[in-house]
């Protein structure tokens, strides 16, 4: 009896053997080794103020904010300075820094955590590093703090503020003999250091009609890098129109006509960010607070450098609080398909320019209004560029102006007219103002 209860035993255990092999094929083939994951939307900010430079807020206070409500990556983008190295503030009951908001941090970080030291009588706080900083929030999957730097420079009365992403280096603001001289030594500074680093880096050039400063013919003469905020929600940045000054957003249009149909700057897309560019860190209606405009970046993981390269493929919408489920360009159409709220509707506006007849230089406009979702747009043969706008039927709840309503902007997709222009095209002209 012994010799086959053996061979029983045997067989028994090679039938286990099998099937638990079974088990694994079909497990990685529902899980393949190595294989990337889908892209997804990641919510993120790329323009954020503390107290390193003029922000009112301790560095660890301004991310929390952030990490509370949801967002996937922030950028401290301080002014020509990383947080790196001893840095010491002062407390006191009427600087940026008083003895209530150090015990907000005590609060929220435990009793321990501020490091305080007594000089001459003046109570001061260590400001924590952008390494411990990455230590304290970075967590894989879920928030990823990317390192930055706002390139603070200037042309006389002119402000050029160009925001660095993805960079671990200050890199120090260059001056030319103009504005648009200016504009791009910096641009070119910024994107040498991500080739010196061999590191995928973005620029992006901030509100352009802060203290009237830059006009669309600034923007349309980009080179290399093409990337600006049509939405800024510091209250004094003038995003919208000012007597005869285009809005933000008028720009934009004025930039793209003088880029794809006259060949301005190198003649590409020119991609819009929505922004915080939040000072104020402790009330609900400041003048600069967080939560106003934002991107959505669809991205295969939370990773910096693959968040930055999404961004450079365009692969990004701005936005003050309308989300979308997808955004793609197919077959002729451009499709729109929002996140729709009970209650709550949308209205999506295509807007672009078509390739007007001879030298006649294209006005741009809205092709077409849509209530549907998803909305579509289908393209005629001629549009030098369409981009959407949605605007929902509610107020956002921390507005940059009274009565905002919550939006959101698609990247504009080029035409077959921009096809043709770029062949033709012999002396390019610039936008007008």
């Amino acid at each position: 009896m012994t010799r086959p209860n053996a061979l029983a035993y045997l067989i028994l255990i090679m039938l286990i053997l099998v099937f638990m092999a079974g088990s694994l094929v079909v497990t990685n083939a529902s899980s393949p080794a190595g294989e990337a994951e889908a892209p997804k939307w990641q919510r993120g900010n790329t323009h954020t103020h503390t107290l390193w430079s003029d922000g009112d807020a301790p560095p660890e206070s301004a991310i929390a904010w952030y990490v509370d409500h949801g967002y996937d990556f922030l950028v401290l983008s301080d002014h020509n300075i990383l947080q790196n190295g001893e840095r010491w503030f002062d407390v006191s009951a009427d600087g940026r820094l008083t003895p209530a908001k150090v015990d907000a941090v005590r609060s929220r970080f435990g009793a321990d955590f501020p490091e305080t030291r007594d000089v001459e009588g003046q109570s001061q706080m260590r400001l924590r590093r952008l390494d411990e900083l990455k230590t304290m929030f970075d967590r894989p999957g879920e928030f990823v703090l990317i390192p930055g730097e706002e390139v603070t420079s200037s042309h006389r009365l002119a402000q050029v503020h160009i925001n660095a992403i993805n960079v671990d280096e200050v890199i120090p603001p260059q001056r030319s003999d103009s504005v648009q001289g200016t504009i791009q030594a910096n641009l070119d500074a910024i994107t040498a250091w991500g080739v010196e680093n061999d590191r995928p880096v973005l620029a992006h050039l901030n509100h352009p009609n802060f203290r009237k400063s830059l006009a669309a013919s600034n923007l349309a003469e980009m080179k290399g890098e093409r990337f600006f905020e049509v939405y800024n929600g510091h209250r004094s940045v003038e995003n919208e129109r000012i007597g005869s000054r285009p809005s933000t957003e008028e720009m934009w249009d004025l930039a793209l006509v003088a880029r794809l149909h006259g060949g301005a700057g190198d003649g590409e897309l020119l991609y819009g960010l929505a922004t915080d560019d939040a000072h104020d860190h402790y009330g609900a209606d400041a003048v600069s607070i967080p939560g106003r405009g934002w991107i959505m970046v669809r991205s295969p993981s939370h990773e910096p450098d693959d968040i930055v390269r999404a961004m450079r493929s365009g692969d990004f919408y701005a936005s003050s609080g309308v989300e979308l489920d997808d955004v793609r360009h197919e077959d002729h159409t451009l499709v729109i398909d929002v996140k729709a709220e009970p209650d709550v509707t949308y209205t999506t506006e295509f807007v672009g320019a078509r390739q007007g007849d001879g030298d006649t230089t294209p006005m741009p406009r809205t092709l077409a209004i849509s209530n549907a979702d998803p909305a579509v747009y289908e393209f005629q043969g001629d549009e030098l560029y369409v981009r959407a706008r949605v605007t929902s039927s509610r107020l956002h709840p921390r507005p940059y102006r009274p009565g905002d309503l919550e939006m959101a902007w698609t990247q504009p997709v080029a035409g077959e007219g921009a096809d043709e222009v770029q062949k033709t095209i012999s002396s390019p002209p610039t936008a007008s103002p």
